[in-house]
């Protein structure tokens, strides 16, 4: 392997192939299981994300470098109705309703979506999902731009201790 191309690597610039990783495993005197082996819980253990101002608890499902750009997530949904005006941005989005009721925001519509039920839309139509009538649990997944709009642009604020309630 060129040094060039080992640099690009450590510096993220280029993704490690398969068939890179055995001649470095072989250099550094280590197995391949021990190169990707994880070190903690973190790549194992999903951990829920609450976006207190929104009313969802979500756990992402797919890595931040997912290479197609999707973002798979399942979210918990719990305000009755948008905290805010409905969000537009170029692209789709799809989710499907595990528990409870959706009632998707589609611009003047307001469809229910119940469990069982998958809906698909252009996010340019204004949009929002929240809960029909008490708590829903839905597998979403995100384009690229859905991700940025939804995901990375939520508050994490901490969710209350056991003492506060």
């Amino acid at each position: 392997m060129s040094p060039s191309t080992l640099s690009r690597i450590e510096t993220g610039q280029r993704r490690i192939s398969l068939d890179q990783l055995l001649p470095i495993a072989r250099a550094l005197g280590s197995s391949l299981d021990q190169l990707v082996e994880p070190v903690d819980d973190n790549d194992v253990v999903i951990r829920p994300r609450h976006d207190r101002g929104h009313g969802v608890v979500s756990w992402m499902l797919t890595r931040e470098d997912e290479p197609h750009g999707l973002a798979v997530a399942k979210m918990r949904v719990t305000t009755p109705r948008p905290n805010r005006e409905l969000g537009v941005h170029p692209g789709h989005e799809w989710f499907t309703v595990l528990s409870g009721t959706a009632r998707l925001h589609l611009g003047e519509r307001v469809i229910l979506v119940e469990a069982g039920q998958a809906a698909q839309f252009s996010t340019m139509s204004p949009h929002a999902i929240t809960a029909a009538d008490g708590p829903v649990e839905i597998i979403v997944i995100f384009d690229r731009d859905g991700r940025r709009a939804h995901l990375d642009a939520i508050d994490l604020t901490e969710p209350p201790s056991a003492e506060s309630h």
